[in-house]
C-alpha cells in the first residue's frame, strides 16, 4: 500500500533537511574564512603537481616525477590489495576455527575457544604491530634467509617469491582475467529461460587464465646476490605483518558468526541426513553449510567492511596505503588538509558502499523466497 505524506509529515522532513543544510554551509563558511585568513585557497588542482616522493612497495609503476594524483592509485591499488587478501583469507580461517568451536574433540573445541577469546578482547592495531615487531623484524638478515622451498625465501626485508615475465599482451591478459573473476558471481546468477547459468560461467575465468598462462615467457627467480635478493617478487613485512593482523583479528569474530549460523540450523536437518546414512563430515558440508550460508550473510558484510576501514592501520607500520600515503606524506607537503581528507573519506566510502552492495545482492539471491 503506498503511502500518503500529510502537509506534517512534509514540513517536519523540510526543516530536517533546512537544518542538515544549514550546518553544512555553517562549516563551510567557517572553513572558508579560516583558508582566506591563511592565504590558502580551497581545490584539487595539487593533484597534477610532481610528488617527488618514493613509494616503496607498488603494484603498477612508480616514480618520484609522477603527481600526486599518481600517488593517490597506487596507494589505493595498496589498500584493496591487503583488504582483498584479508578478506579472502579471514573468511576460511573463521570458518575453520567457527567449525572447531563445535568440534566434539575437546582439544579442538577448547583451543579455537582461546584463540578466539585472546582475539576478541586485545586491540587490532597492538596484534598488527606485534606481528611486524616481535615477529616479522625477528627474523634472520638476507644471508641467513629462511628457504621455503628451493625459490622462496623469508627473511627481515620480507617474502621473495619468483614471477612471471610475460609477453607484451600480459598485462591485458591480466586485466581480463580479473574482470572475469569480478564478474563469476553476477553471472552465476543469470538465466536464460528456466536455466541459470551456473558452472558455465567458470569457462570465462578459466580461458582467460588459459590465456594469461599463455603469456608467461619465463620466470624470474629471487637469487642472492651481495647484500640482497635480486629478481623475483618482494612482498614487504609491512604487507605481511598487516595482511596477518587484519586476517586473525576479523577471522575471530568470523568465527562466532559461522558457529552461531550452524547452531541456527534446525536440528531436525541434521537428523534427516543421518537417516540417509551421511556422515558427519558430508552432512555439515552438504546440508548444514549451505544452509547456515543463508543466515551469516549479514553479520559477514559488517566485518567485512570493518576489514577494510582497518586497513588504514597499516600507516602504524608504514605500509603505504591510502591514509600513510595520501592523509600523512600528501597532505604535509602540499598544505590540503580538507582537500585530503575529502578525498580520503570518499574512497573509503565508495570501496565501502561497493562491497555492501555486492553483499546484499548476493544474499537476495541465496535467501529463500516464499512462494
Amino acid at each position: 500500500m503506498r503511502r500518503r505524506w500529510s502537509a506534517r509529515d512534509l514540513l517536519l522532513q523540510g526543516l530536517l533537511v533546512s537544518a542538515v543544510l544549514a550546518v553544512a554551509l555553517f562549516f563551510a563558511s567557517n572553513a572558508g574564512d579560516n583558508l582566506a585568513r591563511r592565504n590558502l585557497s580551497f581545490g584539487f588542482d595539487f593533484l597534477w603537481r610532481t610528488a617527488g616522493f618514493d613509494i616503496p612497495f607498488h603494484i603498477v609503476p612508480w616514480d618520484v616525477t609522477f603527481s600526486y594524483g599518481h600517488a593517490l592509485w597506487v596507494s589505493f591499488l595498496n589498500t584493496i590489495l591487503v583488504s582483498v587478501l584479508g578478506i579472502a583469507s579471514a573468511s576460511i580461517l573463521g570458518l575453520l576455527l567457527g567449525i572447531m568451536r563445535l568440534s566434539r574433540n575437546w582439544l579442538a573445541r577448547n583451543t579455537a575457544l582461546g584463540l578466539i577469546e585472546i582475539i576478541r578482547n586485545t586491540p587490532q592495531l597492538l596484534q598488527i604491530v606485534f606481528w611486524y615487531v616481535a615477529v616479522l623484524q625477528a627474523l634472520p638478515g638476507p644471508r641467513q634467509s629462511l628457504a621455503l622451498g628451493p625459490v622462496v625465501f623469508l627473511n627481515v626485508r620480507g617474502l621473495f617469491l619468483p614471477a612471471p615475465e610475460m609477453a607484451a599482451t600480459g598485462e591485458l591478459a591480466l586485466a581480463a582475467f580479473g574482470l572475469a573473476l569480478l564478474a563469476l558471481p553476477f553471472l552465476w546468477a543469470v538465466r536464460i529461460g528456466e536455466r541459470r547459468l551456473g558452472a558455465w560461467t567458470l569457462l570465462l575465468p578459466l580461458a582467460t587464465g588459459i590465456w594469461l598462462w599463455s603469456t608467461v615467457g619465463s620466470w624470474s627467480v629471487p637469487t642472492l646476490q651481495g647484500f640482497g635478493f635480486q629478481g623475483g617478487i618482494t612482498v614487504p613485512p609491512e604487507l605481511v605483518a598487516l595482511w596477518l593482523g587484519l586476517t586473525i583479528y576479523a577471522a575471530g569474530f568470523i568465527a562466532e558468526i559461522v558457529r552461531a549460523a550452524i547452531q541456527g540450523v534446525p536440528k531436525g536437518q541434521t537428523e534427516a541426513a543421518a537417516s540417509l546414512g551421511l556422515n558427519p563430515s558430508l552432512t555439515l558440508i552438504l546440508v548444514v553449510l549451505p544452509q547456515a550460508l543463508r543466515i551469516m550473510i549479514p553479520p559477514l558484510t559488517s566485518q567485512y567492511l570493518n576489514l577494510i576501514k582497518s586497513s588504514s592501520l597499516g600507516a602504524a607500520i608504514a605500509y603505504p596505503e591510502v591514509v600513510q600515503i595520501f592523509a600523512g606524506t600528501v597532505l604535509n607537503q602540499s598544505g590540503k588538509a580538507i582537500e585530503v581528507m575529502l578525498i580520503v573519506m570518499g574512497l573509503f566510502l565508495a570501496i565501502n558502499l561497493v562491497t555492501s552492495a555486492f553483499m546484499n545482492w548476493y544474499n537476495r539471491k541465496v535467501a529463500l523466497v516464499e512462494r
